[in-house]
């Protein structure tokens, strides 16, 4: 793992930054160089953490838990990689990354994970970018509205072609279990994140490795590739909260950064770039935090930095929640802390003719509820400052103790729906030159806002029925004339055993005009077969992308299908759920595609398989398919 110096890091610690706190506007933090360190946590304790949480399933294992002995053979990070990402996942929620560091520390051995086969690397290793690249899908989208589509100039996939897509090459993501970090292309090369924290540098063509970076925790954040003088840089985050700038062409590290000190913030929206600037969403994993009643919940608060691509300093940080307070104790006796949360999950969206940025937020965690959560927020690209907002829907306050029959005490009292967004505005323009933004939302309804009007609603419609996995999960496309919306609303069953998926629950496309909102056409869920795959279902939770003609949308069911833009008859459908062999040496396996969507650029259509959270089918696999 490369690391950059510790020199560089204290001196953008040390460098004046610019907070702003939600409602005010940005006030200046003088560094004290005299002041003392903040007292340091005591180390958690491994062996007390395993004997606690772990040892009576390891210790006494079934069919379904691996015994003590095979975790010790494993080493210390696997067992961390398992605990992120990976099988381990869900049980692993509630304990803050130090506990599980120490957890693996205690259980496994020494030794770091091993490398690609030397045969997986390309005969040329060195990343070439051309200074203006001919096509690019950069981020989460190929353009800073976030609209998700590849104009004709880009791609060379049309309603007649779609059809002939045959699978090119896959490669495969050692040791994990999902695969869901967004690809990204600039000409014929490609950049993607793994749940194993893995950054990897590939060949469009061939699949060809060129390099990889190992980063500290997963990286689900897409990647931008950035020009800084005569160079390249690329630019994301991962599931600790770390974000990193690293020399496209080698890998090299050259900075590392931390937008958030709080201990569970997590970097899942992709970051975007401006003018030497890069803008990174902050979201977090407290509420997951809060299943564990000894925790005090809830503190965390999202928010919208901005740093400064060639050297990491931070130029301005939006809070987009004030600072938690103490608000009394759980029925546990548990302290707990308030207002939290209004994390931003989705990329941000740029519109550089207002001088505005534009974000999403997420639910409150704790009482009291604010009024950025569950929102639209429109920030100053200059300076952070708030210019204005519009919430969907007022007073969610939510965490994951409220899932479930019997509601933990961590649980506020009223709490949900749990109808935040994920999903990233974007900015469009309808035939007769006005400009809207669409906004999609877990409570199944889509909304245009007028950016001229503070955000005022132009027009709202119900796509789904909304819920906890429910309505617009990851994101939307718009090709100018519609808008087109994929619908999660799984429905999901936890025992003691397993979590399975409703085989007949959730899942549709829907196509809506963006002059009114009014409906242009509806393509039902395809229903898992019966008997079947009890991890299958139709949810529909994937963002989805765009092209001239067609729209492309993947599914829990592991199933990648293009629907027909004018009626949204399906034009082409792969079942992604099957073992591959992959052109760097694995055995990889397909899986539910959720998260991030296809990404599209000339003849090629890229998407990972696989996806565990809420009983998903499991993959490890990254698909390119062509025409040629």
């Amino acid at each position: 793992m490369r690391r950059s110096p510790w020199t560089s890091l204290a001196a953008a610690v040390l460098l004046a930054t610019a907070t702003t706190v939600a409602g005010q506007g940005p006030t200046q933090q003088a560094p004290n160089p005299n002041a003392a360190p903040a007292a340091a946590a005591a180390a958690p304790d491994g062996a007390a953490l395993y004997q606690r949480r772990c040892a009576s399933c390891h210790d006494n294992p079934t069919e379904r838990t691996p015994p003590r002995q095979a975790l010790q053979a494993m080493t210390s990070a696997r067992i961390l990689r398992v605990m992120d990402f990976g099988a381990m996942m869900t049980v692993a929620y509630t304990l803050t990354r130090a506990e599980r560091q120490a957890v693996a520390g205690f259980i496994g051995k020494p030794g770091a994970e091993p490398e690609p086969a030397p045969s997986a690397f390309c005969a040329n290793r060195t990343v070439a970018l051309p200074l203006k690249p001919a096509a690019a899908w950069n981020g989460w989208s190929p353009s800073g509205d976030n609209a998700r589509y590849v104009p004709a100039g880009q791609t060379s996939l049309t309603p007649a072609n779609i059809p002939n897509l045959k699978l090119k090459w896959a490669f495969g993501f050692e040791g994990d279990i999902s695969a869901f970090g967004q690809p990204t292309i600039v000409d014929g090369q490609v950049f993607v994140g793994s749940a194993g924290g893995v950054v990897h540098a590939l060949r469009a063509d061939t699949g060809c490795l060129q390099w990889t970076y190992r980063a500290v925790g997963p990286v689900r954040s897409a990647i931008v590739a950035t020009r800084l003088g005569d160079r390249y840089v690329v630019l994301f985050g991962d599931l600790t909260g770390n974000f990193y700038a690293l020399e496209a062409a080698t890998g090299r590290e050259l900075w590392r950064a931390r937008p958030e000190t709080h201990e569970s913030a997590r970097l899942t929206g992709a970051p975007i770039v401006h003018d030497g600037v890069v803008f990174v969403p902050v979201a977090s994993w407290e509420e997951s935090r809060s299943l564990n009643n000894d925790y005090p919940c809830c503190t965390f608060r999202g928010s919208l930095a901005a740093l400064r691509v060639r050297d990491g300093h931070q130029v301005w940080k939006t809070f987009l929640v004030d600072e938690a307070k103490p608000t009394g104790k759980t029925s546990a006796g548990t302290p707990t802390w308030g207002p939290s949360g209004a994390g931003t999950w989705g990329a941000p969206t740029l519109d550089l003719r207002r001088g505005l940025i534009y974000v999403t937020t997420g639910d409150n965690y704790s009482m009291p509820a604010s009024r950025l959560s569950d929102a639209v927020v429109a920030l100053e690209i200059a300076n952070g400052r708030i210019a204005w907002s519009t919430q969907t829907t007022s007073g969610d306050v939510y965490n994951s103790a409220c899932s479930g029959a019997t509601k933990g005490p961590n649980c506020p009292s009223g709490s949900g729906p749990d109808h935040d967004f994920g999903s990233s505005v974007i900015l469009t323009k309808t035939d007769d030159g006005r400009e809207l933004l669409l906004a999609g939302q877990k409570s199944g309804v889509v909304y245009a806002f007028d950016p001229d009007k503070r955000g005022a609603l132009v027009w709202q419609a119900r796509v789904g029925k909304g819920g906890v996995v429910g309505g617009v999960q990851w994101g939307m496309a718009s090709d100018g004339q519609h808008v087109y919306a994929a619908t999660s609303d799984a429905v999901f069953t936890r025992t003691a055993s397993a979590t399975t998926l409703d085989p007949e629950a959730g899942g549709g496309l829907t196509a809506l005009r963006i002059a009114d909102g009014k409906l242009a056409w509806y393509s039902p869920p395809v229903h898992c077969p019966r008997p079947g795959n009890p991890r299958c279902s139709p949810a529909l939770s994937a963002a989805v992308t765009a092209v001239p003609g067609a729209v492309f949308a993947g599914g829990l069911d592991g199933h990648l299908r293009a629907y027909a833009a004018t009626d949204g008859k399906v034009l082409w459908d792969v079942d992604t759920v099957r073992e591959y062999q992959t052109v760097n040496g694995l055995k990889a396996q397909g899986g539910a595609i959720d998260g991030p969507g296809p990404t599209v650029m000339n003849g090629l259509v890229l998407v990972n398989s696989g996806y565990t959270r809420y009983g998903g089918i499991p993959g490890n696999v990254l698909l390119a398919f062509g025409t040629d």
